[in-house]
């Protein structure tokens, strides 16, 4: 299950939230794992909760308030609740200090104290967004992953189907490429689920005869993704079914589920002569239409029973 340590954390949002570092050593490995967090009644983030702990607690203006009217013995008997929690880091907001009581807790108890000049609701709406990535639940998918036309497009089929020179004649088109070969699908959302690619994959695109190619130095910039939703699975199937096998007018929708996301498939037969990559691309403009009401095999089927009425 996915897990991020207080120390990444603090690494990909110190910029964004100025944080800075007050308390515990960066070498702590305190770390947040997704199935705990999945399996405990505890709020992930939000404001200092002594009754009901969140995983990360904030310590904002209210807080300070708050303490400020307790002596110290009655702070430390109030945080000595917390060590039975999940806690794992305690920021500091609005530029506030911590109390004495606070420091000591946090130092023997060996938690993290992070401090913002950011008031509390931007860090908790910057931190709940990117927790809720970064600790998705995630599958890995073999394929290539693309954006076509503005939509994540996952290319499947058996090893040597044709899944990269399909992709590369697409990037030729004017496609992004996310993934190649191996692609990571993350759950950031009930019915979302965002494609990305291995960092030591990312840019680079298989294809035989050619070997590896940096997709970014031959194309440029506009021709890679960092991170693509899935709306669309294409599945390259072999020429060995015969005509008669293969649907020609598919009146039901077909779906693939990942991860209890359901999504949209279409199954494409590999043939000499047939133009994959404006098939795939005429795939993708008919799903569009389709998200936007218009279904142009159900106006096909309504205008031969109308006219079967007539007669």
């Amino acid at each position: 299950m996915p897990k991020v340590s207080v120390l990444k954390l603090f690494q990909d949002n110190s910029d964004l939230l100025k944080l800075s570092w007050e308390g515990s050593s960066q070498d702590n490995d305190t770390v947040l794992d997704s199935n705990k967090i999945n399996h405990s009644t505890e709020g992930l983030i939000g404001n200092l909760n002594l009754m009901h702990p969140n995983w990360i607690q904030i310590f904002s203006r209210t807080e300070a308030a708050y303490f400020s009217e307790m002596d110290l013995a009655t702070q430390t008997e109030s945080l000595e609740k917390l060590p039975k929690s999940g806690l794992v880091c305690l920021i500091l907001s609005d530029g506030e200090n911590a109390p004495k009581s606070l420091s000591n807790f946090a130092n023997k108890n060996s938690i993290p104290i992070l401090k913002s000049p950011l008031a509390s609701q931007q860090i908790i709406w910057v931190l709940r967004t990117y927790l809720g990535k970064i600790l998705a639940e995630s599958d890995v998918r073999h394929g290539v992953f693309l954006d076509v036309l503005g939509m994540g497009v996952m290319i499947t089929g058996d090893s040597g189907v044709g899944k990269s020179e399909l992709g590369l004649e697409l990037i030729s088109r004017g496609s992004g490429l996310v993934a190649d070969d191996v692609v990571e699908l993350h759950h950031i959302s009930p019915q979302t689920l965002e494609g990305r690619s291995p960092k030591v994959l990312k840019d680079f695109l298989e294809v035989r005869g050619l070997g590896v190619l940096n997709i970014r130095t031959i194309f440029g910039e506009t021709a890679v993704r960092r991170r693509k939703t899935l709306k669309l699975i294409v599945q390259l199937q072999r020429p060995t079914q015969t005509p008669l096998e293969i649907e020609r007018i598919p009146l039901n929708a077909s779906n693939e589920n990942i991860l209890g996301v359901n999504i949209r498939k279409v199954q494409l037969p590999v043939a000499a002569g047939r133009n994959l990559a404006v098939l795939v691309e005429a795939a993708v403009r008919n799903y569009i239409l389709q998200l936007r009401g218009i279904d142009s095999t159900q106006e096909f089927v309504d205008r031969q029973k109308e006219k079967l009425e007539k007669k």
